[in-house]
C-alpha cells in the first residue's frame, strides 16, 4: 500500500504558470521542494508581468526569493491537506493529531512560525504534508481571546469610530474600540490580528 502511495505521489508533478502558485504551494526547483511563502504578481507599465515568490527549502529552512516571468512554467508538487486538531507545543514542536485515524505529526517552529500566537487547544487547522512531513499551516481566519489590559475610555472619547491598544490573552497587541474593557472576549483575525467583533459567548 506504501509503495503504492509513493509510486503514485512521484506522478503528482505538474508543470503550471509560476502566476497560478499561491501561499502553501510546493515547488520543485533543481531537485528540491520549496513551499511559497508569499507569491506576488508584478505588472509593471512597461515590460513583462513578474511573479516574485518567497521560499523556504523544506529540507533545510533556508528561505530564498525567486522571480519569474508570470507565464514561465514551474513544476508544482501536489501536497496532501488535510484538517488536524492542534495538541500542544513542547521543545520538539507543535503537535497536532489526525482526527480521522488518532496519528499525530509534529511541525517544526519554522513552520509554524508567527502563527503560534493563534494556536489554542484543540483548534482545528488545515495542516499541509509533503511524504507525511509537515510544511505549511493555515489557521481558521478568526480566533476568540481575552483583552487582558487596555486603556480605560476618557470623556470625550466617542463611542463609534475611535479605537484604542489593547494586549490580548495570548500576548498579542491590537487596536479595539473605545468601549472594550479588560476582561472583554473578543474576535481577532488571524490573518493581520485586526479586531472582528465582540465575542457572543
Amino acid at each position: 500500500m506504501r509503495a503504492a502511495a509513493a509510486a503514485e505521489f512521484e506522478e503528482e508533478y505538474v508543470k503550471v504558470q509560476a502566476s497560478s502558485l499561491r501561499k502553501g504551494s510546493v515547488v520543485d526547483m533543481n531537485g528540491k521542494l520549496y513551499v511559497v511563502l508569499n507569491a506576488e504578481n508584478i505588472h509593471p507599465g512597461k515590460g513583462t508581468p513578474v511573479t516574485q515568490l518567497n521560499m523556504r527549502r523544506i529540507s533545510d529552512g533556508v528561505k530564498v526569493s525567486e522571480r519569474y516571468r508570470t507565464t514561465e512554467q514551474v513544476e508544482r508538487a501536489f501536497v496532501d491537506q488535510r484538517e488536524h486538531t492542534f495538541l500542544y507545543s513542547d521543545g520538539e514542536g507543535f503537535h497536532f493529531m489526525n482526527p480521522e485515524n488518532y496519528d499525530q505529526l509534529v511541525a517544526p517552529t519554522e513552520v509554524v512560525g508567527e502563527l503560534a500566537v493563534y494556536l489554542q487547544d484543540g483548534m482545528v487547522v488545515t495542516l499541509s504534508t509533503h511524504e507525511g512531513t509537515p510544511i505549511a499551516l493555515e489557521l481558521p481566519s478568526r480566533v476568540t481571546l481575552e483583552v487582558m489590559e487596555t486603556e480605560p475610555v476618557t470623556k470625550g472619547q466617542t463611542a463609534s469610530g475611535s479605537y484604542k491598544p489593547a494586549t490580548l490573552s495570548n500576548g498579542l497587541r491590537t487596536m479595539v474600540p473605545t468601549y472594550i474593557t479588560a476582561g472583554t472576549r473578543i474576535v481577532v483575525q488571524t490573518e493581520d490580528g485586526s479586531y472582528y467583533e465582540r465575542a457572543k459567548d
